[in-house]
């Protein structure tokens, strides 16, 4: 969800104007430079106050970024109260903003940030009535796996306090679970409950979190005993062992008297609604359905696109890609008639995948790793900026292995006291291709989102809402695809095989828009959504049922890849053209990442400025 930002009023009173405008109505006199560098520091410096209210009331939040105080052994509140609380801050800091502040003399970055603000607010007041059109409980992002993950790798453990704080959110995951199970009744009541057909992923994962000690007599260690009796062991020597063994039978009595309580709850309720679930799949069953998914449209892609233009550019860019794997079929030789025969061939031909060992898993983990470390030695000469942080490569833990998506990253700590992390998962190896590993390193981790959000991460003079705030999924997305693409300029995917890869995942995004469009707004079935990947794209049927069930919790999300990643070619072959001999690939990728992320028309608008600018500068011939 797209960061709200928030303040108390009483906060407010502190940033009142302090001088009367002397300008005429009839003759107003242009601000001065000292003028608009006073009032967009002012400006500024309201944005972040903003900022670090809100996050002051999410301790989660601020493990994320790093900060450590008080809090730290809680979860904040995740009841619908809070949200009304938030809104009712967030409707009187947008009337602060457009009474006290005066947009012709900020300069230009801060107008800019001045209409972002505004947008986001404007954006989450009108679609407030919508908050409950969600699963807080899914097979991907439910609150039941993402609360022990944030625990084992977010919560560090370097002291008996940060021990003793992991302890305390053992011991109130029971009040932070029962907040959402009340928030599942609640949309129950609107009839708004998951697909039948996902309830059984959701207890899976519960019961795993439930199995071994201290929850049975198993030998091995649940997934959260074993992670905190790890990290208090790697506690340095000043701690003792009897403080150690305290701490772990802590650790032990929490898990059993608060956090196995909170999941069976859990457990009996998603049990007992999976009786009065449907397996209708998209968003049009919600109330008013419809209405939602096209601002769910808005919201991924940042353009006015209906839903009807998102599946036609699907459809086109399907064909397109078709036709370039058609020439690497020729490329490699491949004796079959068609293209299905030679994606029946991708699938299926051993050669393509690890085996489904450990030896096998590690050998994908180390391989990717060397790409990653090549990709590395060549970023200088496409950019000017690059990031600081350091990246890692993990395997998606055991526990949600089986439901979670193919990879992803997790941004690091601005203040660097964790790495950004790309998580690669490997549970089924015959879902990871060898020859899309290149791509999926390039998209999830350099150049790709690790280098993006830890650059808007790094980005100085803007304010914090943009540099550490939620980001927009088309612009970051759009980046991650664009990512994939433009190493192939530059002399990457040498393997025609890893070239096909990368236009496998290029086709899987395009086949996004059909089949999110085809889901939520023609009413298309589960299995057809699942029937048109099979029939369009060489993944195996695993992850085209993967794939369809994130379409159907994340409504619109997928469709912002593709929809970014033109936007971002479109611009790339504008300054191409305009600019000709005079274009640099470096100065055009770093003006695309130094404003942070941004809606598309303004990412477009700053790329015009751009191009203009470089004419200027440019000598007469």
């Amino acid at each position: 969800m797209r960061f709200i930002q928030t303040l108390l009023p009483l906060l407010a009173l502190a940033f009142l104007l302090t001088t009367a405008c002397n300008n005429t109505p009839d003759a107003p006199k242009a601000p001065t430079t000292e003028e608009i560098a006073a009032e967009s520091a002012r400006l500024n410096t309201w944005f972040d106050a903003v900022w670090d209210d809100q996050v002051s009331r999410y301790p989660v939040w601020k493990a994320y970024l790093g900060i450590k105080d008080s809090t730290a052994g809680q979860w904040g509140d995740f009841s619908d109260s809070m949200e009304l609380v938030e809104m009712d801050i967030l409707k009187t800091n947008l009337a602060f903003l457009k009474d006290s502040f005066d947009f012709n003399k900020l300069n230009e970055v801060t107008q800019t940030s001045y209409r972002m603000w505004v947008a986001d607010a404007e954006d989450e007041i009108a679609q407030f009535d919508f908050r409950f059109h969600d699963y807080p409980v899914d097979h991907m992002n439910g609150v039941h796996t993402w609360l022990p993950s944030f625990l084992m790798n977010i919560h560090q453990v370097a002291s008996v306090q940060d021990a003793k704080d992991y302890i305390s959110r053992l011991q109130t995951i029971d009040v932070a679970l029962g907040q959402v199970v009340d928030g599942i009744k609640a949309r129950a009541e609107k009839q708004i409950v998951l697909p039948k057909f996902l309830f059984t992923a959701v207890l899976n994962d519960c019961q795993n979190l439930l199995t071994g000690a201290p929850f049975d007599k198993s030998k091995e260690d649940s997934p959260l005993f074993a992670d905190i009796k790890a990290k208090i062991e790697e506690l340095d020597s000043s701690v003792d062992d009897a403080t150690k063994a305290a701490l772990v039978e802590e650790a032990r009595l929490a898990l059993v008297e608060h956090f196995k309580p909170a999941y069976e709850n859990l457990m009996a309720y998603m049990t007992e609604l999976e009786k009065t679930a449907t397996n209708d799949a998209g968003v049009w069953k919600l109330p008013n359905g419809d209405s939602y998914y096209e601002i769910a449209l808005a919201n991924s892609t940042t353009t006015k696109l209906t839903p009807d233009e998102v599946m036609n550019i699907g459809l086109a860019e399907i064909e397109r890609i078709h036709g370039e794997m058609r020439k690497i079929m020729t490329q490699v030789n491949f004796e079959g008639d068609s293209l299905k025969d030679f994606f029946e061939f991708m699938k299926t031909d051993k050669q393509f995948y690890y085996p489904n060992t450990p030896e096998g898993k590690q050998k994908y983990l180390s391989e990717t790793q060397a790409l990653i470390d090549s990709m590395k030695a060549t970023i200088p000469s496409l950019f000017g900026i690059l990031p600081k942080a350091e990246l890692t490569v993990k395997q998606v833990e055991p526990f949600r292995e089986a439901s979670a998506g193919t990879a992803f990253y997790e941004s690091p700590a601005p203040d660097g006291s964790r790495p950004g992390s790309y998580y690669v998962n490997l549970y089924e190896m015959n879902n990871m291709p060898a020859y899309e590993m290149e791509a999926l390193a390039y998209h999830e981790a350099i150049p790709g989102h690790h280098m993006q959000i830890s650059i808007n991460q790094e980005l100085e003079g803007l304010p914090k809402f943009r540099t550490l705030g939620g980001n927009y999924t088309a612009y970051v997305e759009g980046w991650g695809l664009y990512s994939e693409y433009i190493p192939k300029e530059y002399g990457f995917y040498s393997n025609p095989y890893s070239d096909f890869g990368r236009l496998s995942m290029e086709l899987w995004r395009a086949c996004r828009l059909v089949v999110d469009v085809g889901i939520h707004w023609k009413r298309w079935t589960r299995e057809e959504g699942i029937q048109f990947y099979v029939d369009n794209t060489p993944s195996p049927m695993g992850e085209c049922v993967g794939m369809v069930e994130r379409h159907i919790v994340m409504p619109g999300q997928a469709t912002a890849y593709k929809i970014g990643q033109l936007k971002i070619l479109e611009l790339l072959n504008k300054s191409r053209t305009e600019l000709g001999e005079s274009f640099n690939i470096k100065s055009f990728h770093d003006e695309v990442l130094r404003h942070g992320s941004l809606p598309l028309n303004i990412l477009e608008e700053n790329i015009n400025k751009w191009i203009a600018a470089q004419k200027d500068a440019t000598p007469a011939a």
